[in-house]
């Protein structure tokens, strides 16, 4: 796959993103251009005109490891943002950002069972799995009852994006749906630039693109993260509001899968609302579908 155009719309909206200001260079007047100009991230970097704006232009193939991380310093690229430049750039080499060969894009499957096992054997928290598609492939009793808007009644794979773009019911979910739909995007974006053959990806980008508005303005922006850690709110259909706090895992046994899991503040009203939750999923019926 050609990644010319990607390269080439991620570097110049960075570009567009700094201003001159806030990379020490006097603006000047009558400046017509958004952000900096190709000749001012050249200047910076340290390379030549002529160099950046190939670069700019997609042709990264080739570009070394002290001329990128230069490139970052002055498009002032966060750690995320530098990576997904490190990735565009193997991929336009045609590496796998991981060295390794490229898996076959596959549906996903079940979990494998020492890892339901580990699940099931956090009690107190949500702990869920989910892959570099966004599909919710495995979780703890607590975790299907945090996420039964999204598991629904099991008849599809439950897809964090999906039900971010396409459910109505996720905008009752997630009090700051904004601020979660740019969140996912930005993710789905990192993933991609990882590996932009997965079909799998390339399909959900492509549906997603077709239906929501707000997601085809958001994949213009280019932005990228990685989820790590930090804070959330959610208004949960059977306990309400809720703000917890979550850590990101990457399962190595299963390139692509993470395990999230969200706690709350002990002693909190969060926490005496998840510990309701937790009561009232042993209560119900194990083989019974949540709703809300």
């Amino acid at each position: 796959m050609d990644n010319r155009e990607e390269v080439r719309e991620f570097l110049m909206t960075r570009r567009e993103r700094v201003s001159p200001a806030a990379a020490g260079i006097s603006a000047g007047t009558n400046r017509r251009v958004k952000g900096l100009r190709r000749s001012e991230v050249a200047t910076l970097a340290g390379v030549s005109v002529e160099y950046y704006a190939k670069l700019e232009r997609g042709s990264i193939a080739g570009a070394s490891g002290a001329v990128l991380d230069a490139i970052s310093r002055a498009l002032q690229l966060n750690d995320a943002e530098h990576a997904h430049l490190l990735d565009l750039a193997r991929n336009a080499d045609g590496i796998p950002s991981s060295g390794r060969q490229r898996r076959r894009a596959s549906k996903p499957g079940p979990p494998r069972a020492s890892l339901e096992w580990a699940l099931a054997s956090i009690k107190d928290a949500v702990a869920v799995v989910r892959d570099q598609r966004q599909n919710l492939i495995a979780f703890n009793e607590l975790g299907r009852a945090f996420y039964s808007p999204l598991i629904g009644d099991g008849g599809r794979t439950p897809n964090f994006a999906r039900f971010q773009f396409l459910d109505p019911a996720s905008h009752d979910f997630y009090p700051d749906w904004d601020t979660f739909a740019d969140m996912c995007v930005a993710v789905i974006r990192s993933e991609a630039g990882r590996d932009p053959h997965d079909k799998g990806i390339q399909d959900l980008v492509g549906e997603l693109s077709t239906r929501s508005d707000f997601f085809r303005t958001l994949w213009a922006a280019h932005n990228v993260r990685t989820h790590g850690a930090g804070t959330k709110r959610f208004v949960h259909p059977v306990v309400g509001e809720v703000t917890l706090v979550y850590e990101e895992l990457a399962l190595t046994a299963d390139p692509g899968q993470v395990l999230l899991i969200y706690t709350a503040e002990p002693g909190s009203p969060s926490a005496e609302r998840l510990q309701l939750l937790a009561s009232w999923t042993t209560e119900s019926s194990p083989t019974a579908p949540l709703s809300g």
